[in-house]
Parts: structure tokens; C-alpha cells; sequence
């Protein structure tokens, strides 16, 4: 019985090995693109981070080779990028052409951004409120109310600067009492910066104000 009991143990061990090899010649190959896909995917995925990152490597060296040109303006408008890069190159060239006195181009290329729903919306709101900055008398004193209305509104970005823009063309405006609470509105808010809180209380004082008055 022992010696039956181990012949059949050793046919069953046997049958199992043919089942095991007929699968794995029938469905291994299943197994091998799986561990194909994994290895080529993680190749894949390394390869984009490498690209990208000499992408933006790439795209910065140009911007900062731009900068240092005589012509700063120029080389920038030449620099190629789509995106939120291009963008960058908007907000770049804006701030340049504002600094060499050409408020029209630097408002329409803070514009551009302002206006293209594909990029983020902290960058479409950073290019609408430079508007503002830059727009001067090309920009009337009621657009840029509606302007900054939108851009303080609870939970934007850059609320807080906005808020100081509108204190500020309060005072423009002759309007004391409105910029007095505009600016104790941005010292009660929550994460205003140091700078900003200095540049509010200033402001207060400035106007004849108690920044301690609630």
C-alpha cells in the first residue's frame, strides 16, 4: 500500500507538473507583456519627467538669457512656448514694455492672459489685476471698480491685493470713509502679509485714521 500510495502521489505530482507547463505555454505569454507593459511603462514615465524637466530648464535659461539683453522686450516676444510658459512670456514682456512707458502693449498682452480660459485661473487673475496696475488712463474708473470687485471676491487669489488697490482708488477718488474701512477690512482679514498690514496701517494713519479703531 505504500509503495501504491507513493506511485500514485508520483503520477499526480507528474500530471500536475504537465498541467502547470501546458498553461504556462498556453497563457505565460500574458504574464511576459504584463512585465513588458510595467517595465516599458515606468521607462516611459521617467522619460517624460526628464523631458519635462529640460523643458523647463531649457525655457528658463531662454528667459533669463532674454532679461540680460539690451533689448529685453524683444528677445522675450522670441522666445517660443505655448501654455502657461507662453503666458509667463506675456506677463514678462508686459511688465517690460510698462517700464519702458508703453502702457497700450503691456495692457494687451496682460489682457491675452486674462482672457484665455485654458490656463489656470490664478494666472488669468494675476494678469487681470497687473491690468489694472498698468492700465492708467486707458482703463475707466468704472471698469476698474468692476475689475477689482471681481478680483476681491472671497477666496481669489489675490483678494487682498485687490482690496488695496480699492482703498486706494478710494483715496483717488476723495472717498476718506471708504478707504479708512477698506483698509481696517484688510488688517481684520486672515493671511494678510506683514508688508501688506504695514502698507494698510500706514495708510490709515495717513488718512487721519486710528488703525486700533474697530
Amino acid at each position: 500500500m505504500h509503495d501504491s500510495d507513493s506511485f500514485i502521489d508520483e503520477v499526480t505530482e507528474e500530471v500536475r507538473r504537465d498541467r502547470l507547463w501546458t498553461l504556462f505555454r498556453k497563457y505565460g505569454w500574458i504574464g511576459v507583456v504584463a512585465i513588458l507593459a510595467l517595465v516599458g511603462g515606468s521607462a516611459y514615465v521617467e522619460w517624460q519627467k526628464a523631458t519635462a524637466k529640460a523643458e523647463a530648464e531649457s525655457f528658463g535659461d531662454a528667459v533669463l538669457a532674454a532679461m540680460q539683453t539690451e533689448n529685453p522686450g524683444e528677445a522675450l516676444a522670441g522666445i517660443l512656448a505655448v501654455g502657461p510658459q507662453e503666458a509667463l512670456v506675456k506677463l514678462l514682456t508686459a511688465a517690460q514694455a510698462a517700464e519702458d512707458g508703453k502702457p497700450e502693449a503691456a495692457l494687451a498682452d496682460l489682457r491675452a492672459v486674462g482672457a484665455d480660459t485654458s490656463l489656470p485661473d490664478s494666472l488669468r487673475q494675476l494678469a487681470r489685476l497687473k491690468a489694472v496696475l498698468v492700465a492708467g488712463d486707458l482703463m475707466s474708473a468704472d471698469e476698474r471698480a468692476a475689475e477689482l470687485e471681481l478680483l476681491a471676491n472671497p477666496g481669489a487669489p489675490f483678494r487682498l491685493l485687490a482690496m488695496e488697490q480699492q482703498a486706494l482708488a478710494a483715496v483717488a477718488a476723495g472717498d476718506t470713509d471708504a478707504a479708512l474701512a477698506k483698509s481696517r477690512e484688510i488688517l481684520a482679514e486672515d493671511g494678510v502679509t506683514s508688508g501688506l498690514q504695514q502698507r494698510a496701517t500706514e495708510l490709515i494713519v495717513a488718512l487721519g485714521g486710528d488703525p486700533a479703531a474697530a
